[in-house]
């Protein structure tokens, strides 16, 4: 009869052990995952953008991209001050920690209770009678199915996730404090063009309140432009308050109290002029997020494993030693008791818990392939949209500086006209506001196209680290 077990106990062993092939495997990257047409040219609607993937912008690190000394002081006192960057390492740590419990899992446990009792008839005058036990339990599970060594591998994922996240936060704050800093030179090149115009609408005042002394205005002209010179005013009032907000933002970004940010000017500015984008996905083989979900869909394939792994029996080997003294008569000095004891465990009905687990598993494997194939498809439209933004600007501001050019020999033209009665003031006003649009626009033109780069370098992974 015990011949009988153990070959039946060893059978079915040999099935377990034949069925759980496929409880070992590792991730690959799915085939199906779609990258066709990923980045959309620049200039041809329809066509996919091509380049040489060995001179890939991505690939240049923060420093080399954004030259600005100030700037590079103020990304570096970021990246050591932010607190979401702090909280993103301690983040990593507690992955780490977690990968050490899953890996420790492999090992026996062991327990350690020491007894002892002391007894003493109290009638008879005898001696105490001393009894103790120093019991040393070890369980070790036996992971032949797999389901010890998925877990390992799903906290593994897990970490390179969490890794992941931690480069995007570092990315964003490189990439936020670069457009603020930019931002800020904008809105002051902005300043000095409406300070400017301001001086040269109170010109234009002046010129018609002596006009009108003459008697070859009106006061109306006068008025108009007294309130022309009031309007700059106001222009120029609320761009030193979102000077000051943008300063306050900036200080909030490296973790101080709000202060002046000492920065240099819009037009000083080196940034790369030139992009190679690469082709398919390889183009965002920095950007982490992208990686971070598909370490997410590994982390579910193993999961699966993990989830399968638990229709196979469960082994586990106990052995326990025990120093003692109590033998059912006092004995000493103190014996070892020893003894093993292997169990087997295999579910058969477990209310379907089981069964469902593992296609909750699947389903959310089939979930995190949805979210890392969109994301893929997200960043690429990113990065199209990046280098458009890029070449509409730098387009638009060749144009606007022609049209500011024109239009300050149009204000000069216009005021000579105008002592000369050959032109109205509404058309000098007129020719001055002009001026003071195109200005202001090719401004903001010039920084979108800083920001252009910003937002592609983004887009891109925030290059190598």
């Amino acid at each position: 009869m015990k011949h009988l077990i153990f070959k039946y106990f060893n059978f079915l062993i040999a099935a377990t052990l034949l069925t759980s092939c496929g409880l070992y495997g590792k991730y690959e990257r799915p085939d199906e995952v779609n990258t066709k047409g990923l980045f959309r040219d620049i200039v041809n609607d329809g066509d996919t953008l091509q380049v040489n993937s060995d001179e890939n912008f991505g690939n240049l690190t923060w420093r080399e991209v954004f030259t600005d000394a100030q700037l590079q002081g103020l990304i570096e006192t970021a990246l050591q001050n932010n607190t979401d960057l702090r909280n993103a390492a301690l983040n990593v740590k507690m992955m780490e920690t977690a990968l050490t419990v899953a890996k420790l899992a492999f090992l026996p446990s062991l327990a350690v209770a020491p007894q002892g009792t002391i007894s003493k008839v109290m009638t008879d005058g005898s001696t105490a009678s001393k009894t103790y036990q120093l019991p040393i339990a070890a369980t070790w599970n036996v992971d032949l199915f797999g389901n010890l060594l998925s877990t390992k591998r799903s906290a593994q994922m897990q970490l390179l996730a969490t890794k992941d996240y931690q480069v995007a936060v570092k990315t964003n704050i490189i990439c936020g404090v670069a457009n603020l800093y930019y931002t800020l030179m904008m809105l002051d090149e902005q300043l000095a063009i409406v300070t400017d115009m301001e001086r040269l609408t109170k010109e234009t005042w002046n010129m018609m309140k002596l006009q009108k002394d003459l008697g070859r205005a009106r006061s109306t002209s006068v008025q108009s432009a007294e309130a022309n010179y009031y309007s700059v005013q106001a222009q120029a009032v609320d761009l030193r308050r979102q000077i000051r907000e943008m300063e306050n933002s900036m200080s909030l970004l490296l973790n101080e109290a709000g202060h002046k940010i000492e920065r240099g000017k819009l037009y000083s500015q080196s940034l790369p002029q030139k992009f190679a984008t690469g082709v398919g996905i390889q183009l965002l083989s920095n950007r982490a997020d992208v990686h971070a979900a598909e370490m997410a869909l590994a982390q579910c394939f193993y999961d699966v494993e993990t989830a399968r792994s638990r229709f196979y029996p469960n082994i586990t080997v106990t052995g326990s030693a025990t120093f003692t003294n109590n033998l059912g008569v006092v004995v000493n000095p103190g014996k070892w008791l020893l003894s093993a004891v292997g169990s087997l465990t295999q579910p058969i009905f477990q209310h379907g818990q089981i069964v469902a687990g593992l296609k909750v598993a699947k389903m959310q494997e089939e979930q995190a392939f949805n979210k890392w194939q969109n994301l893929i498809l997200k960043a690429g439209n990113e990065v199209s949209n990046a280098l458009l933004l890029y070449n509409a600007s730098d387009e638009k501001a060749k144009l606007e500086a022609k049209q500011v050019k024109v239009l300050e020999q149009n204000v000069t033209d216009t005021k000579q006209l105008y002592t000369s009665k050959g032109s109205t003031y509404l058309e000098v006003i007129q020719a001055e506001s002009s001026l003071l649009n195109a200005r202001i626009s090719k401004v903001t033109d010039d920084f979108t196209k800083m920001q252009a780069v910003v937002n592609l370098y983004q887009a891109l992974g925030g290059g190598s680290k």
